[in-house]
């Protein structure tokens, strides 16, 4: 292996990327746990009071999850009352879910909670070191998500 090819951690922009992740979600735990919820829970009712009627494997996609996991999500959710799910598939195979108004207040609590961990995150920033973030992490998501690997 070369010294090129070495991957030094300290100056490595995408394990200080998982780091962040790690700590942001850590942080995120931290405050929705005392709400009775979890970061895949809060993820599952925001996605769905941004675009209600979503299905199970759109949720899954939008939470980082594997549909059996958001299913299993999805039925505690139904079953205490956060969304209601039709019985069967207005159209195809998908089983749209809304939220109820108990999910709506339970989201805003939860919100609010998370909004403080991200205010927390970006205290050491100014709004112009935000606006590069934001622009910076989205050009890496695209260039990611838009070329193929390389051998």
């Amino acid at each position: 292996m070369s010294q090129d090819e070495v991957i030094h951690l300290d100056t490595s922009l995408g394990y200080l990327l998982k780091e962040a992740s790690s700590a942001l979600r850590a942080a995120m735990e931290e405050v929705l746990r005392p709400l009775g919820m979890s970061v895949t829970h809060y993820s599952c009712l925001e996605l769905l009071a941004q675009r209600p009627g979503l299905s199970n494997s759109e949720l899954a996609r939008g939470a980082f999850v594997t549909r059996q996991t958001m299913n299993v999500l999805l039925q505690a959710l139904e079953r205490d009352g956060f969304v209601t799910r039709a019985t069967e598939a207005a159209v195809g195979k998908a089983i749209p879910t809304r939220l109820t108004p108990r999910g709506r207040r339970s989201l805003e609590a939860a919100s609010a909670a998370v909004r403080s961990v991200e205010r927390r995150m970006l205290a050491g920033m100014t709004g112009a070191e935000q606006a590069a973030a934001l622009q910076a992490l989205r050009s890496m998501v695209r260039s990611l998500r838009d070329s193929p690997a390389a051998p």
